[in-house]
């Protein structure tokens, strides 16, 4: 009896061994480590999402323009005087955004973005237009003129240096608070 219990002694002992070292050759094989990676990578989903921003407005210009013509007649002359309103918006169309317009290194992005501009061309609001003085008749071709003489008199007056330099500041601002906020620390914004 005593053979035996030294058997099942030496077996036990032998078995223990060989649970020890396979459990050690398993661990040094499979093994998982925690770390951190400090290098922050733009996805593809994150991209898409800046782009479906779509237009990001930074500057709105708020116009009124008085616009006249004249038409000589005979016996008298024809006059149209009207009041234009209008909303200039001056931004940028995040989906101009390029494929390689975002690059990282370590903690730092460059972001090369499409130039601020006028976001939408038709700003006039038809409804706020007010007739100031019309005597004759007037075609809705002469109407049309005028319109868009109201239009080229509100860009000149709006789209200033001045006016699209703050555009691009804000643009700035905002735009390098949005990629801190995603994590990284240094921002260098271009523009196209």
């Amino acid at each position: 009896m005593k053979k035996i219990h030294i058997i099942i002694g030496v077996v036990v002992v032998i078995a223990v061994i060989a649970v020890f070292f396979w459990v050690k050759s398993a661990l040094k094989s499979n093994y998982i480590e925690i770390g951190s990676n400090e290098n922050i990578e733009p996805t593809p989903t994150q991209i898409q999402s800046i782009r479906d921003i779509g237009e990001w407005e930074f500057l709105s210009i708020s116009a009124e323009e008085m616009v006249d013509t004249v038409r000589k007649g005979f016996f008298s002359d024809d006059e149209l005087v009207r009041i234009y309103y209008g909303t200039l918006r001056l931004g940028i169309d995040m989906q101009q955004l390029s494929d390689d317009a975002i690059t990282v290194k370590a903690d730092s992005v460059q972001v090369t973005l499409p130039e601020v501009s006028l976001l939408d061309k038709d700003f006039i609001d038809e409804a706020k237009t007010k007739s100031f003085y019309e005597s004759g008749k007037w075609s809705p071709k002469d109407h049309e003129a005028l319109y868009r003489k109201a239009q080229n008199q509100m860009l000149t007056h709006c789209l200033t240096p001045e006016n699209l330099t703050a555009a691009q500041t804000n643009a700035e601002s905002q735009l390098s608070n949005l990629f801190r906020s995603l994590g990284y620390k240094n921002v260098i914004l271009r523009f196209e």
